[in-house]
């Protein structure tokens, strides 16, 4: 009974650890090390699991893929140094304004840019929130449409490349999908890469963009009230210095705003998609191409290159940092035989053996483990969702003959859904600590409800159309 209680106790503990703030990587690591030391006394755990440790972190240190982790993590960081995210809101604010809904569109295009260029949600969030929020109560704007807007708009960061989530996600796939293989019998493994589940999230991250302009437009053509919300309180709280009127666009304003994120974009995604270069290789060129946009804006300086240099440092550390915690905590659950206890209660499921009344096949086990995610995503980061849980579930669920894009792509909305919801969603405490105080809380947790419909009925499209996110992969790729 002991052997079944101590992964289960060992996880739970990381999650009320967490919850008290502490640093997730030295969570993840001392908890299992204190784990590790109470099963040794136990004779529940064998110490010499630890002994794979040195080469489990030599691995990581000498992973070619991680290397794009920084190199985007620069490039994100220096084009929000280069205000590219102002000027596009002003040139698409100009573009749509005859619309009523127009700057609630002109916000998802450039969040959409955003999430393309940078990948970082809580930048997004944050850099959208200072940027639209204001210009939008001033135009009127009900508060619930901008923040459920601006939120929702950030978070395209998780699906669409080069997003972060995805860089760590096909890495921690790559190795389950192989170990999944080789526990099938096959001994001549096929790969999954970053760039598979890149071109796999092109479409229904499109898909969702398209959706949010519907809602919008909808909301335009049938609730015109919400666009034109009169609240002193709310206006008087705001900046004087944001312009209340589009500025006047031409054809010249739209090329200088959009055709340079837009070359970077194509620069960056084109080179993976067209196999001339690798995710590490096109993040570089994602990083030169930043520094170019930032001094062809005039933005570019010793002490702004430094500012960049040092939140690349910061991010790139913190993120290392719970890859290690996370490798150690791997290493003393599968000594508890965790994932061994996890494999058999997925496989019960699948074989109809929990109930009877419970249907067979990957349908039950699958939706579980989304449920588990998609709630562990109210007091978990995606780094620590991808580098704890995903490692465990994921060779379970590949060995059912799950295509490992399709899981991916799958993971990365169901946590986007999951950074929304209220009251834990990452995205509504972002830009609930840069938003005016007289905007509610319940009004940001109104505002993002039609959002989350949208992304709850993207997954229910995924799982019924799984060629959403396989059919481009294997037609660029020639992946199954």
């Amino acid at each position: 009974m002991l052997e079944i209680l101590m992964p289960l106790a060992l996880f739970a503990s990381v999650c009320i650890v967490l919850l008290f703030g502490f640093p997730v990587a030295f969570s993840l690591a001392g908890t299992a090390l204190i784990f590790a030391l109470i099963g040794t006394l136990t004779d529940t755990f064998d110490a010499a699991f630890l002994g794979a440790l040195p080469n489990r972190l030599y691995g990581i240190m000498t992973n070619q893929t991680l290397i794009a982790v920084p190199l985007f993590i620069f490039m994100g960081v220096m084009l929000e140094r280069a205000k590219i995210a102002e000027d596009l809101l002003g040139t698409m604010a100009g573009l749509f304004g005859k619309l009523s809904s127009g700057l609630g569109i002109s916000v998802v295009l450039v969040g959409m840019l955003l999430a393309a260029s940078t990948g970082i949600i809580g930048a997004t969030v944050v850099t959208m929130g200072l940027l639209s929020l204001p210009i939008m109560l001033k135009r009127g704007y009900h508060p619930s449409i901008a923040t459920g807007t601006i939120c929702a708009a950030g978070t395209l960061g998780q699906i669409i490349p080069p997003s972060i989530i995805l860089i760590l996600l096909g890495e921690v796939l790559s190795a389950a999908y192989q170990q999944a293989q080789l526990d099938m019998g096959i001994y001549a493994p096929e790969t999954l890469s970053v760039g598979d589940l890149f071109v796999g999230a092109l479409i229904p991250g499109l898909i969702l963009v398209l959706f949010y302009i519907i809602y919008l437009l909808l909301v335009g053509l049938f609730k015109k009230q919400c666009f034109s919300y009169v609240a002193e309180n709310v206006t008087e709280t705001l900046p004087s210095s944001n312009k209340s009127k589009p500025a006047q666009v031409t054809l010249f304003s739209i090329l200088k705003a959009l055709l340079p994120p837009l070359l970077l974009i194509v620069a960056v995604l084109g080179s993976i998609i067209a196999g001339i270069a690798t995710p590490s290789e096109a993040a570089s060129v994602g990083a030169f191409g930043a520094i170019i946009l930032a001094f062809e804006k005039k933005q570019l300086n010793w002490g702004v290159l430094n500012e960049v240099m040092r939140s690349t440092t910061r991010v790139t550390s913190m993120i290392f940092l719970i890859f290690i915690g996370a490798a150690i905590f791997s290493l003393v659950f599968r000594g508890f035989s965790g994932d061994e206890l996890v494999s058999e209660f997925l496989h019960s499921i699948a074989d109809g053996q929990l109930h009877e009344s419970l249907p067979e096949g990957p349908f039950v086990p699958i939706l579980i483990v989304m449920l588990v995610m998609f709630f562990l995503g109210f007091i978990l980061d995606f780094i620590e969702i991808t580098f704890v849980v995903v490692p465990i579930i994921a060779p379970v669920i590949l060995a059912m003959n799950i295509d490992p894009i399709w899981l991916g792509i799958m993971i990365a909305i169901n946590l986007q859904t999951s950074f929304l919801t209220p009251p834990f969603g990452f995205a509504l405490f972002y830009l609930r600590g840069v938003a005016p105080e007289s905007v509610k809380t319940s009004q940001i947790y109104v505002g993002v409800m039609p959002f989350i419909f949208i992304q709850l009925l993207m997954l229910i499209a995924l799982a019924y159309w799984p060629e959403l996110a396989t059919w481009l992969p294997e037609k660029v790729f020639g992946s199954a």
